[in-house]
Parts: C-alpha cells; structure tokens; sequence
C-alpha cells in the first residue's frame, strides 16, 4: 500500500496486490473492483470479468476471487447469476404493492419495458389451507398458474397464480393465445380486481428460483403472498411472488 497527496492508502497499480501489509487479497479485490465501478470503467449492467480472469490478472487462486465477488454481492454492488457470470448492478425497480397492483403498469411508471412468459399450468386439489383462502371447499379444483415476470428482459418476479378451476376453467387456454394473466381474466368476466391483502417475508431461494431469476442461491428473495378479489369482493386467485431483492425494492401504498 501507498499513501496518495490527501494521506489515504492506494492501491498498487494494474493487477498488483500488496502482500503480507495486514489487508486480505480479497478485500484488495473488492476495493479494486469497486473504484472501477464507480468510476465508470463497468457501467451498470455491465458483464465483469471471469473468476478466472480476475484470478489470473492478480494472480490468486478463484476461491479469493469468489471471496471478492460475495463481498460486492452482499452490498449490492453486484449481481451474480448462475451460470452466466457477474454483472454490475442496475438500479433496483420500485416495486410498489398497494389495492391495485399491476406489474405492467408499475414497470412502464419507472420508463422499463415489461415483458413475461408463463413457465406451466397445471391443476391440482386444494389442500385445507389453500381452500380456505380462496373460499372453496376443501378438494376442490385449483388452476395453478408459474409465470416469470421480465424487466427490460431481466427476471424480476417468479409468481405462483391459484385460481378457483369451477369459475376460471378456461384460464389455460387463454393463456397459450396470450401470456397476460389480467387479459386472462377480462375473458373471464373479472376485468378488474383489487388487492386484499399481502404478507411479506424472506428467505433463500431454491436452485430452481436461483435459476430462473438469475441470481446467486445465497442471496434472499422477498416472498410475497397475496388475495386478490373482484369488485363484488369475491377471491380471484391468491398469489406467492418471488422477487429478486437485488432488482426489487418493496414499497407498500398506504
């Protein structure tokens, strides 16, 4: 380490570390990766070097390189998806939750393009918890709807649909002709619907939710679960959303 004109400490130049001075070769990683990001040499959204690479530039094994990268993911500097590499990150999407909550429409407030495709659909009988949220009998058929929710092509939100099958039986074949679970439900005589209810929690995603929202299994997602009902105050469906807490902030409408 050096000392600049204003006495704070430096890095060495190009791929150099300083070693054996007391500061690990991780964390002199990170700071480097940081300055870099926040002078603009990675711009947001920007694919960062390989492990290998990095491993190489500085000459350390890719176990202090993945130190390095967990460190700038934990403070939201970066973002790592499976499979795909590390990315610098982007602005997150104000996601906001209130008695009428669209993804399209809160997408295009904030200037982004929406986008999604449903991933399956299938039907299933409604245990005794399920049953009771969506006001049916127990045993009843359920429409179980998995779509993924894009922003600007990115996934943002993996959500699973529950629709009562005796009043939204015709939801599946809606869906093959169009993705748009709100236009879905026009057809079917709801053409609006208002939000009951949302519980929020967190956890860590499964390999499969790491996967389709291109992100790292150590990085939590916000959990959603919602009601909605129709004007007449009849439930519609009850919905579990998986956000990708690196690109989504939570805001709830009061």
């Amino acid at each position: 380490m050096t000392d600049d004109p204003n006495g704070r400490e430096t890095l060495p130049a190009g791929g150099l570390l300083a070693r054996g001075q007391g500061v690990a070769l991780w964390r002199q990683i990170a700071q480097r990766l940081e300055r870099d990001i926040a002078s603009g040499t990675h711009a947001p959204g920007g694919r960062l070097p390989t492990e290998a690479d990095l491993a190489g530039l500085y000459n350390v094994n890719r176990h202090t390189v993945r130190r390095a990268m967990e460190e700038l993911e934990g403070r939201g500097l970066v973002r790592i998806e499976q499979g795909r590499g590390s990315f610098v990150a982007e602005d997150v999407v104000d996601y906001s939750l209130g008695p009428r909550t669209r993804f399209s429409e809160i997408i295009r407030r904030q200037n982004r393009e929406p986008g999604g495709r449903i991933l399956r659909v299938s039907e299933m009988a409604a245990e005794t918890g399920l049953a009771e949220q969506l006001g049916i009998r127990r045993g009843r058929p359920v429409i179980v709807v998995e779509r993924l929710s894009l922003s600007d092509g990115r996934p943002l939100v993996l959500g699973t649909h529950h629709f009562p099958a005796t009043r939204f039986g015709r939801l599946p074949e809606l869906l093959r002709q169009d993705p748009s679970i709100t236009t879905a439900l026009t057809a079917c005589g709801v053409p609006d619907y208002r939000r009951r209810i949302t519980r929020i929690t967190a956890r860590l995603p499964t390999p499969e939710e790491a996967e389709l929202l291109q992100q790292s299994r150590n990085r939590p997602v916000l959990v959603t679960e919602g009601i909605n009902t129709d004007p007449a105050g009849e439930v519609v469906d009850l919905t579990i959303g998986r956000y990708a807490a690196g690109r989504a902030q939570l805001v709830v409408e009061s």
